[in-house]
């Protein structure tokens, strides 16, 4: 299959590939549905399910379409990333996959679910700090180094690609949408999904969710630029991110109704009637569009179907009961 270059915008045709690349591998997870769920939001909710996908979460579909795309001499040399989590373990899946060696630079504070599911998947851990380190330097010093290609997480055409499956599938599968809402951490699961609606669904508005102590996507818009922030302090641990990407950006000031936001204490509120409703274990950043639609932040959906992505469940249980906790 054709692939676009690392510095070239991905289109739908781009998503389409992907999603024959992923066939068979990546799980084509459900929409979940809730009459309680409908009640509260005041609107037809659909869940697609990709705390349900490979490593529990979506950034699977990224991570195996990128290094499916790699040739031989990158199979051979390896690949480097670097990821609070869901990344890393999607990359370490997929380079297991493939036959291809993987080292993952995580930070000192990564979950140690996350951390340890990395290392089961056969790739090498490289710990660092996240508030006084740069992620993006040691991946490329890395690479440099060991002669290996280095795939982030959500800053390359293949990946954007990828994650904009999961969105394909769910529009494929629950039919035309009003809404669509995703979380947003550096933008590839959003701009993927802008990718998919698009072609699937015209008419339909998407919004990213991101944490209210990080909101570098809506000062990007506001600004009209990519606005770079300090690592923020919130439970969505895969979406503290600190900016968007030269990718990611342009597509979502052009895609995109709004980047909203939600506070932890809305994230643990969802995550709480997420288990009691469906009897799902959810992450605090896997819910964050949830959250924004319960809370009325995502305007005009009263009546109206809306598509939300519950993008991860990699949480430890012991961090989840104290979270979901009512104490």
């Amino acid at each position: 299959m054709d692939h676009p270059g690392t510095d070239q915008l991905p289109t739908y045709a781009d998503v389409e590939a992907a999603a024959a690349v992923i066939e068979g591998i990546a799980h084509r997870t459900p929409v979940l549905r809730s009459r309680r769920l409908d009640e509260l939001a005041g609107c037809e909710v659909h869940l697609k399910a990709e705390h349900l996908q490979r490593v529990g979460a979506f950034k699977f579909r990224g991570a195996l379409t990128a290094l499916s795309a790699f040739d031989a001499a990158q199979r051979r040399g390896g690949v480097v990333a670097y990821s609070s989590g869901n990344h890393a373990q999607a990359v370490a899946l997929a380079a297991r996959e493939l036959g291809i060696p993987a080292v993952i630079v995580m930070p000192h504070d990564a979950p140690e679910l996350k951390v340890e599911a990395t290392l089961g998947y056969g790739a090498e851990v490289v710990r660092y700090d996240r508030y006084t380190q740069d992620r993006e330097a040691i991946g490329a010093e890395i690479a440099g180094e060991r002669g290996m290609t280095l795939v982030p997480p959500y800053d390359h055409p293949h990946v954007i690609a990828g994650q904009g499956t999961a969105v394909k599938e769910l529009l494929e599968d629950a039919g035309a949408l009003d809404v669509v809402v995703t979380p947003l951490g550096g933008g590839g699961l959003l701009s993927g999904s802008i990718l998919a609606a698009r072609a699937l669904a015209p008419a339909a508005r998407l919004y990213g969710v991101e944490p209210a102590a990080g909101d570098d996507g809506r000062r990007s818009l506001e600004e009209g630029r990519i606005v770079h922030i300090d690592p923020p302090r919130t439970i969505a641990d895969g979406a503290q991110t600190l900016h968007l990407g030269e990718l990611t950006f342009p597509i979502i000031r052009d895609g995109v109704a709004a980047v909203l936001t939600a506070t932890d204490e809305e994230l643990v509120a969802s995550m709480r009637l997420v288990a009691a409703t469906l009897k799902q274990v959810v992450e605090p950043t896997g819910v964050l569009a949830l959250a924004a639609v319960l809370s009325g932040a995502v305007p005009d959906v009263a009546g109206r179907r809306v598509g939300v992505v519950l993008s991860g469940g990699n949480v430890d249980i012991g961090r989840f009961a104290a979270l979901v906790s009512d104490d």
